[in-house]
């Protein structure tokens, strides 16, 4: 005989086999009743991006976001580049578009898993609402589009930092070259950055700037450790344009540049242009072009330098060096006001009419040249050290300007009867004032005042008389 309390235990047990076999029947059929009630509808208490669409059949949640949908197709992604437009991309270029499809894929799931404790529980959930299934909304874009515009970025931008040159042989600087920073395009942060911003769409339906960043990649040879000279940066520069020269005036300039390129200026040293040019012959390789000679505008060797001095100048008033020996031409020349005031020209006629400037700075200083032969464009630029000095240099007055004398008309037997040729050009008197003031702190280190009077001057044509 089975003891009493044996027999309580065996009953308890029974029926609780019995009420779990009920209830899970009862779930069973509830849930394939909520099934059937629910087919191709979402469980009651499902929300997707914080919007309850229990109930609710696929259409029917495409239309719940498509006010949403349309905000975002109307919304622009604008790129920039050192704050240059560099690119837009509209929704539709991007294919942009909600995940609508597979959020209603995973949400319809609830209430029917494989899975049959997880089944009956989402049931029971949904059905007496103690708790809700949430599902988050994304936004997919094609990101094809976005890296081709970046890798074209890094294909215009990218560049190697460059190591300094500096090589110096038989008095010349004969290898130069000035470091140089590289770019890194950032494409990878910017892609990375572009998929933050298009999925916070769903937020923010306004249209977004990315501004795409860059690095800067510092070379490993600076300028400063390539020589002993102190040289270590660009300290000034000076421009001239030389439009409207005939080729053996342009032939001229060019060799007289040459003779400058790589001259190293010692600390302390006066500069002579007319030491560093050399002998200006038809020996050394110059050609007859026109020059100022005793008063008149005539045919000589080397016609066409003083566009180099003159960028001389203006470099060296640039870099705030002390002036120690100037002239400026007898009278207006056009080609120094290509790009400058009258005034800021310097007539050089060796060996007694030199241009000299004094290299106080810290350090040595090193000439370079350029020429633009596209644009007719001189430029010397100055190496050194820079000490914080400021150069004050005000625009030239311009005054008592008067008329060009009448032209000139004389015999010559050398030429054909009825041939006309002018040998020299009419320019209006003129006065050119300027101040050069260069200073360090509160200390002015000198001051010069540039006071140029420009004699007016004459055409002067030659008439054939000859047979």
């Amino acid at each position: 005989m089975i003891p009493k309390k044996t027999r309580t235990l065996l009953l308890q047990f029974s029926i609780g086999v019995i009420s779990i076999v009920i209830m899970g029947l009862i779930l069973h059929f509830h849930s394939n009743s909520a099934q059937h009630e629910l087919e191709n509808r979402l469980f009651p208490h499902v929300v997707i991006n914080g919007q309850d669409v229990g109930k609710m059949n696929k259409t029917e949640v495409f239309l719940a976001f498509s006010h949403l949908e349309s905000k975002i197709q109307k919304s622009n992604l604008y790129l920039k580049y050192d704050d240059a437009l560099v690119a837009t991309f509209s929704a539709a270029s991007l294919s942009t578009k909600l995940n609508i499809d597979d959020v209603f894929d995973k949400a319809y799931v609830v209430g029917r898993s494989t899975h049959l404790p997880s089944r009956y529980y989402q049931t029971v959930a949904t059905t007496f609402g103690f708790k809700s299934f949430e599902f988050p909304l994304e936004i997919s874009f094609d990101k094809q589009p976005v890296r081709e515009t970046l890798n074209h970025l890094s294909d215009l931008y990218d560049k190697d930092p460059i190591d300094a040159k500096f090589q110096f042989e038989s008095g010349k600087v004969k290898m130069f070259e000035e470091e140089k920073n590289g770019v890194r395009v950032e494409t990878a942060l910017a892609e990375r950055q572009i998929d933050s911003l298009l999925k916070e769409r769903i937020s923010n339906n306004a249209s977004q700037i990315l501004l795409v960043k860059k690095t800067i990649l510092k070379p490993k040879v600076t300028l400063a450790q390539t020589n002993t000279y102190g040289i270590e940066e660009l300290i000034g520069e000076g421009a001239s344009d030389y439009s409207h020269s005939i080729p053996q005036r342009i032939h001229n300039l060019l060799l007289g540049t040459s003779k400058f390129n790589g001259v190293l200026i010692p600390k302390g040293a006066t500069f002579s242009f007319n030491e560093t040019v050399g002998d200006i012959s038809s020996t050394t390789g110059y050609q007859p072009a026109y020059i100022i000679m005793a008063g008149k505008t005539v045919l000589g060797d080397g016609g066409g330098i003083c566009q180099v001095s003159t960028t001389l100048f203006r470099a060296a008033l640039n870099s705030g060096l002390p002036i120690s020996e100037y002239h400026a031409h007898a009278y207006r020349v056009g080609y120094y006001e290509n790009d400058a005031k009258p005034g800021l020209d310097a007539t050089v006629f060796g060996p007694t009419v030199d241009f000299k400037f004094i290299n106080n700075t810290p350090a040595s200083i090193l000439i370079q040249t350029i020429v633009d032969k596209e644009n007719n464009k001189l430029l010397f630029k100055f190496y050194g050290k820079k000490d914080e000095r400021k150069v004050e240099l005000t625009s030239p007055l311009i005054s008592d300007i008067s008329s060009a004398p009448e032209s000139q008309y004389q015999d010559d037997p050398t030429l054909k009867k009825g041939v006309v040729k002018q040998i020299d050009f009419p320019a209006p008197g003129t006065r050119s004032r300027y101040s050069y003031k260069v200073t360090k702190g509160n200390e002015v280190m000198f001051q010069k005042d540039f006071n140029n009077w420009y004699k007016p001057w004459r055409a002067v044509f030659l008439v054939g008389t000859g047979d």
